[in-house]
């Protein structure tokens, strides 16, 4: 194999010279290039629920716009959120199905003891899970790395359990008859409509969990522009450097938590609203587990890599369903294949790339320095 000197393959450099060549040209496009772009991956996106689509991209026997809307669309929307938090502010977060957890369960709630409609619950629903972000934030987040991604994970085995333990919302049974979104309207665009929610049709509540992905994509990158984004940045290059300089990092990470919260709790009401009921076993570890590597896997820190990773993570063991138990292993496999050889993920950022040349994972300090691709480990252990 030809190698350069820094240890990388001539097809690795190829791929990585291709993309930069296309952000290039991306950020020399001329804004009425871009909206066109943007408006034609939304019409994509509006597609994408299409039958003859289905046939290849799920399973035999398989509904795909079921797939769509109780997986691969929340998925991408979780990962949306738990980016804010891992890519943007460089904290670990192994607790994140936590808000995903009381966002659904505000819903069971309030809609069947109290009767609130599914747009009552959904305010509510983001308001409390922005709470229970800045609940867990307000005493942990001084620590750091690994110490904070242990607390982060009991903070979200505490939710399952005490969903669990609580007759409240009667523990292991869960919470039945949990109302559909209201009908907003019943016109009919090439055999679909839209607005009707109920059990029949599952294209309804992915174009709802469609318009909370654009919702958060606007949000999050008008965000990480902003004196927020920046801030974020510079916590998660150096948090001691960002504290020198003047910038209020425990401020701008309580927020981190509390705005990748609230997009968690959103997902959490859709999803309970569209399986009508949920129950503990909703809500595991192994949710948490693959939202992170969605983020990791499609590249942390960059909107399209990570939706890209969510995609990916959500729809590979599905469309191999038929391999039964093996579908694990192999998928598995590849994200070991995957971390081995791309590192930085699918679609890496610029920024986020060099962080991880410069020997930070890419995802901040996670307790100790990592020897880059560029670096000896012994160096690091001299830090």
């Amino acid at each position: 194999m030809n190698l350069s000197k820094n240890g990388k393959g001539s097809g690795g450099r190829a791929s990585a010279l291709s993309l930069d060549a296309l952000r290039g040209a991306w950020a020399e496009a001329p804004g009425w290039a871009r909206w066109g772009v943007y408006l034609l991956l939304v019409v994509a996106a509006l597609f994408l629920p299409s039958q003859s689509i289905g046939t290849f991209m799920a399973p035999s026997g398989s509904d795909w716009p079921t797939m769509l809307s109780d997986q691969i669309a929340i998925y991408v929307l979780l990962a949306l959120g738990l980016n804010v938090v891992v890519g943007m502010a460089g904290l670990l977060d192994l607790g994140y199905v936590a808000f995903y957890a009381v966002g659904g369960y505000t819903i069971a709630i309030f809609a069947t003891k109290y009767d609130w409609t599914f747009w009552e619950t959904l305010v509510l629903a983001i308001a409390f899970s922005a709470l229970a972000g800045i609940l867990l934030g307000a005493p942990t987040l001084r620590l750091r790395g690994d110490y904070l991604a242990i607390v982060t994970l009991g903070f979200g085995e505490i939710v399952k359990k005490t969903a669990n333990n609580s007759s409240y919302v009667n523990g292991p049974r869960g919470v039945q008859g949990i109302p559909h979104p209201p009908t907003l309207s019943e016109f009919e665009i090439m055999g679909v409509q839209p607005l009707k929610y109920g059990l029949l049709d599952s294209r309804p509540y992915y174009y709802l969990l469609l318009f909370f992905i654009i919702l958060t994509i606007i949000f999050v990158k008008r965000l990480d522009r902003s004196r927020v984004g920046r801030a974020w940045a510079s916590i998660r290059e150096d948090e001691d450097a960002a504290e020198l300089m003047g910038v209020p990092t425990f401020k701008f990470k309580l927020a981190a938590f509390a705005i990748g919260a609230a997009i968690g709790g959103s997902g959490g009401v859709v999803f309970a609203a569209k399986q009508t009921s949920i129950n503990p076993e909703n809500f595991t570890f192994l949710v948490s587990a693959l939202i992170l590597a969605g983020v990791v896997l499609g590249g942390s820190g960059n909107i399209p890599g990570v939706m890209l990773g969510a995609f990916v993570v959500a729809w590979l063991p599905e469309r191999f369903r038929f391999m039964n138990d093996y579908r694990m292993l192999i998928f598995g496999a590849a994200l070991v294949v995957m971390m081995i050889f791309r590192p930085e993920g699918l679609w890496p950022s610029r920024r986020r790339k060099a962080e991880l040349a410069e020997g930070t994972g890419g995802m901040g300090s996670m307790g100790a320095e990592v020897a880059g691709p560029g670096q000896s480990a012994a160096a690091e252990v001299g830090k």
